[in-house]
């Protein structure tokens, strides 16, 4: 696996080497000792699946609170997605900032994120699948996220979401909650 640092601090895309021959390849999509020896969590506790109907689906910004933060490696299965992930960790060099990779079927690649930090996708086609490995239970009352438009982040979408919960729509700015 080749493990690709990002701008936010402590987020890898994972991409597989694929050992090609007259079969098609074979890859490893996850080892506990690389993952080990980047210095990244390598127990998981859960893994969840996120089918999305329709192209335009928003899901996020999403995190969980201490002490039931989590890391999660999200990837996807079918289709393709536009992944986000801010930085919310204030000790951090990359605190309030954020990386948008797009993960497809086809490419196999991963996105760890650290916890501390909030993840989000927007469905870039119809009937997408995304996987991720938890490495925390979820925990409802830890539960948080931030606004996916929020002018303190700037992130720019590749179109504007066609399908969002009304929690995801609506959560407060993030000047509000990081000063609360």
């Amino acid at each position: 696996m080749i493990f690709l640092a990002t701008e936010v601090d402590g987020a890898f895309l994972i991409r597989p080497e694929r050992l090609v021959d007259e079969r098609g390849f074979f890859a490893r999509t996850y080892c506990v000792r690389e993952f080990q020896e980047h210095g990244l969590v390598s127990t998981f506790v859960q893994r969840n699946i996120s089918y999305n109907r329709t192209r335009g689906t928003l899901r996020g910004m999403h995190f969980q609170l201490a002490p039931h933060a989590e890391t999660k490696v999200v990837s996807c299965s079918r289709g393709a997605i536009h992944d986000v992930i801010i930085d919310l960790r204030p000790s951090s060099p990359s605190y309030r900032r954020h990386i948008a990779v797009a993960l497809t079927a086809d490419s196999f690649e991963a996105l760890y994120v650290p916890e501390g930090c909030a993840h989000g996708f927007l469905t870039l086609t119809d009937d997408a699948v995304v996987e991720y490995q938890m490495s925390t239970f979820h925990h409802p009352g830890s539960a948080g996220g931030v606004r996916y438009d929020d002018p303190a982040f700037g992130i720019t979408w590749p179109m504007a979401p066609a399908v969002i919960s009304e929690r995801d729509r609506t959560y407060p700015d993030f000047s509000a909650t990081a000063s609360a």
